[in-house]
């Protein structure tokens, strides 16, 4: 289970040298592979690579010509990426994403229970001000007894 946030760094090359114990999470659970995207181009998702696999798996039945399918994968495939962890833990953010999602120094790795969200750490900032956790919010999550 992924939770929780490990402030990180990006370097000068586009790598992130994911924290020690979100490492060690995935590599027990899920090996080294990875697969490196966005939805939105605001964050950087990182997925173990079965936990990719199974999210495609459910993609494929759905009707290759779904509105909500096509725009997905284009965004995801535009942006991702197959990667691995290297010896000393890192991973390089692929150049298009590091541009729009604003990688590079402060960042936030951030749990999401089978993946990885980064972010920069002023734009997280920001996004938390501007989007407050409202009674919506609440009412949403109550419905599946949150």
């Amino acid at each position: 289970m992924l939770r929780g946030n490990h402030p990180a760094k990006i370097d000068d090359k586009g790598r992130i040298k994911l924290p020690a114990s979100f490492r060690a999470l995935v590599e027990d659970a899920h090996g080294t592979g990875l697969y490196i995207t966005s939805i939105t181009g605001e964050s950087v998702r990182i997925y173990p690579m079965p936990v990719w696999n199974a999210l495609e798996a459910r993609l494929a039945k759905m009707p290759s010509t779904h509105p909500a399918r096509v725009k997905f994968l284009a965004r995801t495939s535009y942006y991702g990426q197959a990667a691995e962890f290297d010896a000393q833990g890192r991973v390089i953010i692929p150049w298009q994403l590091r541009e729009v999602a604003g990688m590079s120094g402060d960042v936030d790795v951030l749990g999401q229970i089978d993946y990885l969200d980064v972010w920069n750490h002023e734009r997280f900032v920001a996004k938390l001000k501007a989007e407050p956790f409202s009674d919506d919010d609440a009412k949403a999550l109550s419905d599946f007894g949150i």
